[in-house]
């Protein structure tokens, strides 16, 4: 299975938290309006990638033969299930500049701990999962 559209998205994604920091880091009040921008368009992203996920990647796994892919799958999808629950109760409170303008540091704090999530997870898949399932093609198409 070629995985290449899901890798560019993740680099997409961790592009796109980079400028929410940043723009953080320089003041949420003074940059309230690229921060909902930016959080709007990254939702839609993730929206996508996770859609495209749950109806190629995971059932493609689970019918692809290797059961211990398959578990790690269904590990991976089951967990990323509260991931995007928190990013996106996250991404519906801080959509709005009049919003982020409001409470800058609580959209900091906020921002801190959904976008760490977001984060981290996607470099867990980059480091654990996706390797896996690149190895497992390998293997079929050697063999």
């Amino acid at each position: 299975m070629n995985i290449d559209r899901f890798k560019h998205e993740h680099e997409d994604i961790l592009a796109q938290i980079d400028a929410l920091r940043s723009l953080s880091h320089a003041g949420p009040a003074q940059h309230a309006a690229q921060i909902a921008r930016g959080i709007v368009a990254m939702s839609s992203t993730i929206r996508l990638h996770l859609a495209v996920e749950d109806r190629l990647l995971y059932p493609a796994l689970q019918t692809g033969g290797d059961a211990d892919l398959a578990r790690l799958g269904a590990r991976f999808q089951h967990e990323m299930g509260e991931i995007a629950s928190s990013y996106a109760a996250f991404a519906r409170r801080w959509n709005t500049a009049e919003r982020v303008a409001a409470d800058p540091e609580g959209f900091r704090a906020e921002a801190n701990v959904a976008l760490r999530s977001v984060y981290d997870r996607m470099r867990r898949e980059d480091r654990d999962f996706y390797p896996r399932i690149e190895a497992a093609h390998e293997a079929v198409c050697a063999s």
